[in-house]
């Protein structure tokens, strides 16, 4: 077995193929957009790239493209404080994929030994190849196909991440709900005294603003997730960036941001599950593909995707809030707009909130007061690799 270092367009796009021959017998596995899988390794086009700096291996036996890994440092990551997950010497390694047991050893040990190299101490992955962008190991849930953004994984993968001597260092959860009748009467009683508080507003986003608004949104989630575990926040390239790819895919429906007193604290962001209208494509947005999802994003003539599912994936309420009841009434207020939204403007019938991280109990307790059920798990390990 030999294992190359990726560097030319060819090799990047051997790193991206390599994933779909894998996985293609998985029945719950959705195919990513492969223009975006290569933008996401590339300099120049992904920002993560103006604070870190990546290794990219694909493992070959016989000829044979057999598995893949990612080991990345990221600069903003080891500025965070240890109990954050951060600290000097610590890197990631991601994107993992293996035919084998022996393919998946041969890579954890190749992205240890760049991340050594370099001064790393503490391997923690998978993160794929930000936080922000597939972190875990999917280990609960395969049966299910996975909703927009987030990754998919083969059950085998977690012994052999074990086995390479990984233990888990982290949970983070998705919870499902169906969001085709009310809130239980209690959420219902909240969200009708927040709606009669003068000091609360919640509006949708307005898209004729979208830049700004997406920086407004951003900015809060920065303030609000900062004493997360994983936490590395965005630049402003990468806010800029993220309000790029957001653009055609949001709906001003299901974006909401939180006034107190007219000042913003806290937002909700919702997507359509993109992964029902994309997976049949197999990755490809060219010739064909990108008219199809174009029709399917504007619903035929509705202007809108008809979906079954919806995914919130980020949401967040400014720091000097959080932990107090109008943090919680904002909080369900948003949900229950999202849940009218996505039901009646959408027809989904279903939302996955998160991932949410196992300790943070404020969030869980919300998922169980909308009466939601675990659906899935990812997990992010660590090892000490110190010589």
């Amino acid at each position: 077995m030999d294992i190359i270092e990726v560097h030319s367009r060819a090799e990047k796009k051997r790193f991206v193929d390599l994933q779909f021959r894998l996985n293609r017998d998985d029945p719950a596995w959705v195919p990513p957009l492969r223009d975006e899988m290569m933008g996401l390794i590339s300099e120049g086009k992904n920002p993560w790239f103006g604070h870190g700096t990546a290794g990219f291996f694909i493992a070959v036996r016989e000829g044979v493209d057999v598995g893949r890994i990612s080991a990345q440092i990221d600069r903003l990551w080891t500025e965070m404080p240890e109990h954050q997950g951060g600290g000097r010497d610590t890197g990631n390694w991601g994107m993992f994929e293996a035919e084998d047991e022996a393919v998946a050893a041969a890579l954890i040990a190749h992205a240890e030994q760049w991340l050594r190299a370099r001064g790393v101490r503490r391997a923690i992955g998978p993160i794929s190849i930000s936080i922000w962008d597939e972190p875990g190991l999917l280990v609960e849930g395969h049966d299910q196909p996975p909703t927009v953004m987030l990754g998919h994984h083969r059950a085998v993968y977690q012994q052999w991440i074990e086995q390479a001597g990984y233990a888990g260092i982290k949970d983070l959860n998705t919870y499902e709900v169906d969001v085709s009748t009310p809130f239980p009467p209690l959420i219902q009683r909240i969200v009708e005294a927040g709606e009669r508080n003068s000091r609360i507003r919640i509006r949708r986003i307005d898209k004729k603003r979208f830049e700004e608004e997406a920086a407004l949104i951003l900015s809060l989630l920065n303030d609000a997730w900062s004493d997360n575990w994983g936490f590395v926040p965005l630049t402003d390239a990468e806010i800029a960036y993220a309000g790029k790819k957001l653009k055609p895919i949001v709906f001003r429906e299901l974006i909401y941001i939180a006034e107190l007193d007219g000042d913003p604290v806290a937002f909700m962001l919702t997507l359509p599950d993109l992964n029902e209208l994309q997976r049949d494509l197999d990755g490809r947005l060219y010739p064909f593909g990108f008219l199809k999802l174009l029709w399917r994003l504007n619903g035929g003539l509705s202007g809108r995707p008809d979906v079954s599912r919806i995914r919130v994936p980020l949401m967040g309420v400014k720091k000097e809030l959080q932990a107090s009841r109008l943090a919680s009434q904002i909080a369900f207020m948003m949900i229950e707009y999202t849940r009218r939204a996505s039901f009646e403007h959408f027809g989904a019938t279903r939302a996955e909130i998160g991932w949410i991280l196992e300790d943070n109990q404020g969030m869980v307790s919300i998922a169980d007061a909308i009466e939601s059920r675990l659906n899935r798990v990812y997990r992010i390990h660590e090892r000490s690799i110190a010589e």
